[in-house]
């Protein structure tokens, strides 16, 4: 999969900087800036990963409970006055 992304000169500058002082060129560096956060999202959901799995919950409950969850709190929100 190719992305293409717009950055502004100062962003360009400060990635190309980045990428040559860790012997990269910008485009791998940004690759591994990806891949580190990609490890770092499933690294962190691993223990809930874990402990749905355990539980025995179906994919269709658990997102049947995200989307109760969600529909409360936007009723909660509805019905709160509006901070001014």
């Amino acid at each position: 999969m190719s992305i293409t992304i717009d950055l502004t000169p100062d962003q360009e500058k400060k990635l190309s900087e980045r990428a040559a002082r860790t012997g990269q060129d910008l485009a791998g560096y940004v690759h591994r800036l990806i891949e580190r956060d990609i490890k770092e999202v499933d690294e962190a959901l691993a223990p809930f990963r874990r402990q749905v799995a355990d539980s025995g919950v179906s994919d269709g409950e658990l997102a049947s409970f995200f989307e109760s969850i969600r529909d409360e709190v936007c009723r909660e929100k509805q019905g709160s006055p509006r901070d001014s």
